[in-house]
């Protein structure tokens, strides 16, 4: 039986949904998040503020989460050419897959947390990759994600399980399932706290929370709040 995880901690819905799934289940965890040069950089402070309130408000969870860690990724903004980590509109590509698309993110990601874990001690990673709304991103899909397991567990000679509590189901599924692990109180630290503007936009509040209200992770977030509001 596992007892402790490494959760891949962005700060924003889907992470934070994951941390608490993570909270509910394992005696220890740890999180992690990654400073790649993204635009929306104001990320790397909303999950601070995130973890801060899920000590606050879920005493709980508080004696669980242990240890926080942030990797300087800045080399990935530099050998990727996306609307993540340039200052360029946000579009479809030839190849069919949308721009932000940042190539071999999660698959680092994945690589760099499998490190962390062998030498925290931890046996499962969770990750809020999802395939129901994952914008077609192949380092998204649940067969990436079991490719990723063998491999890390083969090369590191230790068994790992990655975890993928969101792969499927949509972002209104996602609503509700920070709702039933922790009430109206986690619904409302995430309105208010968690980040998933593509643009970094802080400034404008809405009912599903702060952003730009108009790149794709902005339209992607409101249509799932107002259908599990209305369900």
């Amino acid at each position: 039986m596992h007892t402790t995880a490494l959760v891949l901690f962005s700060g924003g819905q889907d992470s934070t949904t994951c941390l608490a799934h993570a909270l509910s289940r394992y005696q220890r965890v740890e999180t992690m998040g990654f400073d790649y040069g993204q635009r929306h950089r104001v990320e790397l402070q909303a999950r601070l503020k995130v973890l801060e309130e899920i000590r606050q408000q879920f005493p709980d969870w508080a004696h669980k989460l242990d240890q926080d860690h942030v990797l300087d990724l800045a080399v990935l903004g530099t050998v990727s050419e996306t609307s993540l980590t340039r200052d360029t509109a946000f579009k479809m590509e030839a190849s069919g897959l949308p721009n932000t698309f940042v190539p071999g993110r999660n698959l680092l990601f994945l690589t760099l947390a499998a490190a962390v874990a062998y030498r925290r001690g931890l046996e499962v990673i969770v990750t809020g990759v999802c395939e129901t709304d994952f914008s077609g991103y192949p380092d998204c899909r649940d067969d990436t994600m079991k490719a990723m397991q063998l491999a890390l567990s083969l090369g590191m000679d230790k068994r790992f399980l990655i975890e993928t509590p969101l792969m499927w189901i949509d972002k209104a599924d996602t609503w509700r399932m920070a709702q039933d692990l922790g009430g109206q109180a986690l619904v409302d630290v995430i309105v208010e706290h968690t980040h998933t503007c593509y643009l970094g936009d802080r400034e404008h509040r809405h009912a599903w929370g702060y952003g730009c209200g108009t790149c794709p992770a902005c339209e992607l977030r409101q249509r799932g709040y107002e259908k599990f509001t209305a369900a």
